[in-house]
């Protein structure tokens, strides 16, 4: 079995073609799954989905068949050219893939290093691809030990401490332009979702208004409960009147399509300042003279300049990231080798019982020597294993093992698919979803 991760990300994917890339619902994720996982090459996958990434992480037995599986299906779905996505794509195998992802999930690799929003999101899509049977313990094993080295990278770097978001980025931006007349203007956010939340938190604490507007009511309403004074709250269908009354405009919904069109801004002597942290984007292409639009990829400079910021504690972070790789495949080595040799020995055994009892029929053994015979070809075939078997642990610790593990597997129809790996693994290796 091999790992890899087919990335689109914000390093190689600009803004237009990941919106190109973005699902437009959970049933349009599902059917890509769905389609991946026919692939008998194919075990598991998940796919990772964000403002700054897509990203299908998978577990194959055939990295190079599941690489143009996945740029295939994308190339039908999002209709954009194969070449293209070829070009755009970052493409990890193995280790490497192992490494990228402990990376991602420890927001090392987000365009505002450091933001937490990213650990949850890689779990949500793990359990989404989970509850969908696309994904099971093979990519649980990674998800395990990249919520651990995540953990670690918090508790020993700085990196995280004072968080920043996109939503935290954008309103930075704001108050760069605005300066001190920021304070006391009305914030519109639209979207009460985790980036919605965010950005309306940072408006509050510059001492902002914020009027929330979203589809869900109820959520609306628990979100100004929780954030406090100076929210106030509307339906949805006000957008129109609110954009048009208020300078600052933060929008970060789901929605598949723009919710904000050319044709519902009116003409007023108002200059406008917007902030898209959607893909695909909230607010359509359009120029005004008064109105400016900021969308993620615009925000990249104050994101490098956090990034600059915090590249010892980045460097310190990538130290751990590798050291949980280095680990993750030690406890995999041995993960695949002990079901192995367990199943070698119940083979021996199987034939062991089977030519007995042969013997035994055609009289060539007597009944009443059985156990001792059965004993001595047991103890026989242990001697013979012995040298076997410790070879075949002391080669699981060396970096190019597993796939001889395979072979071995493979040629004395080792069946593991059933085996318990929870009485193989270390106590350290207890989070992620339970299989």
């Amino acid at each position: 079995m091999y790992y890899l991760v087919v990335s689109f990300n914000h390093k190689k994917c600009d803004f237009f073609h990941r919106e190109r890339l973005a699902f437009k619902d959970n049933d349009a994720k599902r059917a890509i799954l769905n389609r991946l996982v026919s692939f008998d090459f194919i075990h598991e996958v998940f796919i990772v989905s964000t403002c700054n990434r897509v990203e299908f992480v998978l577990a194959t037995r055939d990295n190079f068949a599941a690489y143009h599986a996945v740029i295939g299906i994308l190339a039908q779905t999002s209709k954009v050219d194969f070449n293209e996505l070829v070009a755009m794509a970052q493409r990890f195998d193995d280790e490497d893939a192992i490494a990228h992802i402990f990376s991602v999930v420890s927001s090392l690799d987000s365009l505002v290093v450091g933001e937490s929003q990213i650990t949850g999101q890689v779990k949500e899509a793990f359990k989404f691809s989970y509850d969908n049977s696309t994904a099971g313990k093979k990519l649980n094993r990674i998800i395990s030990y990249a919520i651990k080295c995540a953990a670690q990278v918090r508790n020993e770097t700085k990196i995280s401490q004072n968080p920043i978001s996109i939503a935290s980025v954008a309103v930075s931006q704001a108050s760069l332009i605005l300066g001190d007349n920021m304070a006391g203007m009305t914030g519109v956010v639209v979207g009460v979702g985790e980036m919605g939340k965010l950005a309306a938190k940072h408006l509050l604490r510059i001492g902002c208004d914020v009027v929330l507007l979203g589809r869900d009511m109820q959520k609306v309403k628990a979100l100004a409960d929780e954030l406090g004074e100076n929210v106030k709250i509307d339906e949805f269908n006000q957008l129109k009147k609110y954009i048009n009354r208020y300078r600052l405009v933060f929008c970060a919904t789901s929605a598949p399509y723009p919710i904000i069109t050319r044709d519902m801004i009116e003409s007023k002597d108002l200059n406008r300042l917007w902030f898209d942290m959607a893909i695909p984007r909230d607010i359509d292409e359009m120029e005004f003279y008064n109105l400016t639009i900021y969308r993620i990829d615009d925000l990249r400079d104050i994101a490098d300049k956090n990034h600059a910021l915090r590249q010892e504690q980045a460097l310190q972070a990538s130290e751990i990231v590798n050291r949980y790789r280095d680990d993750f495949y030690r406890w995999l080595r041995a993960l695949s080798v002990e079901p192995v040799i367990k199943g070698m020995r119940l083979n021996v055994y199987e034939s062991i019982d089977k030519e007995l009892q042969r013997a035994i029929k055609k009289g060539f053994v007597p009944r009443e020597y059985e156990a001792n015979v059965r004993k001595m070809a047991m103890q026989m075939f242990n001697h013979f294993l012995h040298q076997p078997t410790h070879r075949l642990r002391k080669s699981s610790r060396e970096k190019d093992s597993l796939c001889p593990i395979e072979a071995i597997t493979a040629m004395f129809n080792i069946d593991t698919s059933d085996i318990d790996a929870g009485q193989y693994k270390s106590d350290h290796h207890k989070k992620g979803y339970s299989l």
